[in-house]
């Protein structure tokens, strides 16, 4: 029945003009158990280029941050990933690909309008992401309302330069 009646909101808003864009890829995000490995394939066979790292207890994580690609919009993030505890959840290394990020115009807007259509974001609302941008997460599979259909979709607030990089393409 929710579903159903959000598909009907999503229809009826696809009619009207959405209050944010989706401008593109901001990034791809592999877990894996053996972070080196998946560092030399990235940075070495793949030619990705690392620029940061982040590690967080509180969401089990260990990562190598790379780029790929030039330019604003020809640049994407890709995050390798490994577990601090493998027992522990989440596990950014099940599944393999992670999640994928995309970029906005106007997180706010986008996060409004999209919780108004029923679809539910994984706790922790919009907050600081570990580049710098502000992010929050679609859920892959809520238990109610609606879901990334078993993808994690990191939406990422685009910096003005991006937006108007977009803007000019």
């Amino acid at each position: 029945m929710l579903a159903s009646a959000s598909r009907r909101l999503l229809s009826s808003a696809r009619a009207a003009p959405l209050p944010y864009r989706i401008l593109g890829v901001q990034q791809v995000a592999i877990g894996g158990a053996d972070l080196p490995g998946l560092t030399e394939l990235w940075g070495g066979a793949l030619c990705a280029s690392k620029v940061g790292d982040f590690r967080s207890e509180r969401e089990n994580v260990d990562e190598n941050i790379m780029t790929l690609g030039k330019g604003k919009l020809g640049t994407v993030e890709i995050d390798l990933m490994t577990a601090l505890d493998p027992a522990k959840k989440p596990n950014p290394s099940s599944p393999a690909l992670n999640h994928i990020g995309l970029w906005v115009d106007d997180l706010p807007s986008c996060h409004s309008h999209l919780s108004s259509l029923g679809y539910v974001f994984t706790p922790g609302g919009i907050r600081p992401g570990a580049a710098g941008h502000d992010i929050c997460f679609l859920h892959p599979k809520p238990r109610e309302g609606l879901g990334g259909q078993g993808v994690l979709i990191e939406l990422v607030q685009a910096p003005p330069d991006v937006i108007e990089a977009w803007e000019k393409a």
